[in-house]
């Protein structure tokens, strides 16, 4: 049976004994609704667990209600190094219960003085329900058994699928090289808890540690299955609700980090391989042996709804690897544990003299399970637990471009709603409307704005299809400068959600693909570059001034910006090249050159361009640049033409040539300082050039769907289109170049997401150049297909085709993104 958290409690251990007197002043003051005259005041004990002293605090208020916390504290004494980090623990829990749906509790404060009560320490939330000790579930029905696993298991998976870098996490930890470092670090804990004086050392686990060494999944070096560790995810670390088969919180994050999530997996599967329990340290045989008790899945069953749920791949291979290192750490936590007993600090009481024993059973059951001929079957196995979560909810895919069934990249319920969302939108109101955009585009008023514009953006506001570009870590950075951490509209109180949804690039990518469907789209969601570009550049670069005098009206679609980086006289793909000065003049810069294919510039609502030059020509190489905010109303600014692309000049948005001369602004317009230009470009291109392709994915769906319903309603020599033999062949080969063409773009922003910028340029420049010449081929066939009409301004075929060959150029030349991939490639043939 379970045990509820609030009666796992004991009177204080002696040697953990605090100072109530000075922990009440300091809760009193930092806790959020602490009681501020509490008639009582008492502090228990936890004994479950065996790492940092936990205590439950009962606090009953003047009119006699009662409020729980709990305090999670360093152990007295001498401790190893880099062990017991309660800042840590308080660090991920903040991030993880402010930012994502993990169940973890919530954070209160962090106290680092150690005069309060000793030790660092810090104070959450208190979570009333249900611990299982032991993972046989004793007492509890075979249905709820298989609930309770299959709960556990995506609970792991959604703690697996946190994007650190969007929650501030990113530098928790490193993502490469994870078990090697583990490796050494267990080893060096583990003979630093059995040194001469202390317990005995067992030579096994000194000859264990050197076959982990000679065994290291090649994966591991790369981070390719990296993100963020728990350390010590088991069944009796999570708190689950009082009533309902759930978690509702994850326990204990003493040792999380960034790293190999596949060892938090095989960790969680230990007690299928080993006995797990303090007792009396006699019990060896894990369920696997001993039998598994009735409801409970096999270990493949398991393994195989977290590898569904989290979009793993089924770890065979590796599988033996993993187990045995989490039991060689797990052999040298315990082994710790036992040290801290011996020692009189350890705070896991009586039971904690029994933990010796368990560090052998673990260092024999490693070398055991190493012998074993097979440990898993090849293939994840079709048991319901493990099939049930393969099956999507049906209707609820259909017809929208998604394939039903299991896969990596099958989006979540929450983003489909917002695609249908979106498809419904574009339906209703973008499509009906194109022939009217390009009527106007095409007339002597071209250079104004269609009022129905502005009324589908209001619209767009109100159903809550606004800004969806922005990632949560840009949006968490904005509210701390300039809201307050709020997430409201700063005027007219209209609409709420102004830094969009809070999702990553991947998730974003299903929906950018539809706003790509057609040329028009993209602004009316505010999603439209140059600004989503330069409200990026001003979310992660700009200071608080700068956001709100430009970022906030970017935000509410009030104005539009340019961004000037290209030169007529040089080749701008170099970014080096650029010849535009930007000179220091007291309090003010003087910027003078010529910029072209400043996109944007040519829009009415234009008010702002975000300017790259040098600052210093005799500086390092991609040291000389800069980037500087230059409000496009600055005597000296010159817009001097629109640029037509392939004879469209895309108005109102337009692409101008524009001149700077002796321009002046104010010397705090500057972004970032001097010459980080460079940096800011980088950090620019990522996301922001992967819309392109992801919105061209969009393009070529519009093309294919086109192409579909002309070859069915059009006869040729007495047929269909779709009847000849020819065209049949030619869209099937449409469908397959999309369709990988899709997936590269997923993984690229997928890997942008968990491994970031730099990690991912290979992948992102692949995309690159698929994207474009995928949308161009699938796009040429489709104008084939309508004949004269597809060459003609009677469809959006020619306008979406100028579009995708212009973005083999001003997404970076196909050159450039093929010399990143080949050196790359070359770079790895090297290791």
């Amino acid at each position: 049976m379970a045990s509820r958290t609030s009666q796992m409690v004991a009177k204080l251990d002696a040697a953990h004994a605090l100072d109530l007197k000075a922990l009440l002043a300091y809760a009193s003051v930092n806790v959020p609704g602490f009681p501020l005259s509490p008639s009582d005041f008492t502090v228990s004990q936890f004994g479950h667990g065996q790492s940092n002293p936990t205590y439950l605090m009962a606090v009953r208020a003047s009119e006699g209600s009662v409020k729980r916390y709990v305090l999670r504290k360093k152990p007295p004494g001498k401790l190893l190094e880099s062990a017991h980090a309660v800042e840590r623990e308080f660090q991920v829990l903040r991030a993880l219960g402010v930012h994502t749906q993990v169940p973890v509790p919530k954070a209160f404060c962090l106290c680092t003085d150690p005069s309060v009560i000793g030790t660092a320490f810090y104070i959450m939330e208190f979570l009333d329900g249900r611990i299982f000790v032991d993972p046989k579930l004793p007492g509890m029905a075979p249905d709820r058994r298989r609930a309770i696993y299959r709960a556990t298991a995506r609970t792991l998976a959604s703690m697996h699928s946190t994007n650190v870098d969007a929650i501030g996490l990113r530098k928790y930890g490193r993502l490469d090289n994870y078990c090697k470092r583990q490796i050494e670090r267990w080893a060096k804990q583990y003979i630093a808890s059995t040194a001469e004086g202390k317990p005995e050392r067992n030579p096994k686990m000194l000859e264990l540690a050197n076959w982990l060494r000679q065994h290291i999944p090649v994966e591991d070096s790369s981070g390719a299955k990296s993100g963020l560790v728990h350390g010590d995810f088991r069944i009796d670390n999570l708190v689950f609700h009082p009533n309902e088969d759930r978690v509702i919180g994850i326990l204990d994050w003493e040792l999380s980090t960034l790293g190999n999530q596949m060892c938090d997996v095989a960790y969680s599967c230990l007690h299928y391989i080993v006995g797990i329990g303090l007792g009396d340290g006699q019990h060896p045989d894990g369920m696997e042996l001993a039998g598994i008790p009735e409801g409970i899945p096999s270990q493949a069953e398991y393994l195989a709804e977290y590898c569904h749920a989290a979009r793993k791949q089924w770890p065979v291979a590796e599988w033996k690897f993993y187990v045995a290192f989490s039991l060689f750490r797990g052999a040298s936590i315990y082994a710790g544990v036992y040290n801290r007993w011996t020692m009189g600090n350890a705070s896991g009481g009586k039971q904690a003299q029994h933990t010796g024993k368990i560090a052998k059973s673990f260092i024999d059951s490693a070398w055991a399970f190493i012998q074993r001929q097979s440990v898993l079957p090849e293939h994840p196995p079709s048991d319901p637990i493990a099939q049930e979560y393969l099956k999507l909810s049906g209707d609820e895919n259909e017809n929208q471009g998604i394939l039903s069934g299991g896969g990596r990249f099958v989006p979540s319920k929450r983003v489909l709603e917002l695609r249908n969302r979106l498809i419904k939108f574009m339906e209703d109101h973008i499509y009906p409307m194109e022939n009217e955009f390009y009527k106007l585009a095409q007339s002597t008023s071209r250079w104004t704005v269609h009022p129905e514009e502005e009324k589908l953006k209001e619209l767009a506001k109100k159903e809550g299809l606004w800004n969806l570009f922005i990632p949560v870590d840009s949006a968490v950075r904005a509210r701390k400068l300039i809201f307050d951490g709020s997430n409201h509209a700063l005027s007219n109180g209209a609409y709420d959600q102004l830094l969009g949804e809070g999702l990553s690039n991947l998730e974003y990518g299903y929906l950018c693909e539809i706003m790509g469907r057609s040329v028009w789209a993209p602004q009316v969601f505010n999603c439209g570059a140059p600004d989503t570009g330069n409200m990026e550049v001003f979310l992660r670069y700009g200071n608080k001034e700068q956001l709100q005098e430009w970022l906030i009206p970017l935000l509410e679609g009030k104005i539009r910006s340019g961004f000037a980086m290209t030169e007529p006289q040089v080749a701008s793909s170099d970014a080096t090249n650029i010849e535009c000065s930007i000179k220091r003049e007291g309090d003010t810069y003087v910027i003078n050159g010529t910029k072209w294919w400043t996109s944007g510039a040519m829009d009415p609502r234009c008010k702002v361009l975000i300017v790259m030059g040098k600052t210093d020509f005799t500086a390092a190489k991609h040291k000389q640049q800069s980037m500087i905010i230059v409000d496009i109303r600055t005597p000296g600014v010159h817009v001097k033409r629109p640029l037509m692309v392939f004879g469209f000049d895309d108005a109102p948005h337009g692409h101008a040539e524009v001149s700077f001369v002796n321009v002046r602004v104010p010397a705090k317009n500057i972004l970032l300082g001097e010459g980080r230009g460079f940096e800011i470009a980088q950090g620019r291109l990522g996301p922001g050039r992967l819309h392109h392709c992801m919105r061209l994915i969009g393009a070529a769906e519009r093309g294919m769907q086109m192409m579909a319903q002309r070859a069915l309603s059009r006869r040729v020599f007495g047929k269909l289109i779709a009847e000849q033999g020819s065209f049949i062949s030619d869209i099937a080969k449409c469908r397959i170049e999309l369709e990988k063409a899709r997936l590269l773009v997923l993984e690229a922003a997928d890997q942008l997401d968990r491994l970031g910028n730099k990690k991912a340029r290979g992948t992102i420049a692949m995309a690159k150049v698929a994207a474009p010449n995928m949308a161009l081929k699938v796009l040429d066939t489709a104008m084939q297909v309508h004949g004269a009409a597809g060459l003609s301004s009677d469809t959006v075929l020619a306008h979406l085709w100028a579009t995708a060959r212009t973005l083999r150029i001003a997404d970076g030349p196909d050159e450039v993104h093929l010399g990143t991939i080949g050196k790359l490639e070359l770079q790895r043939a090297k290791l």
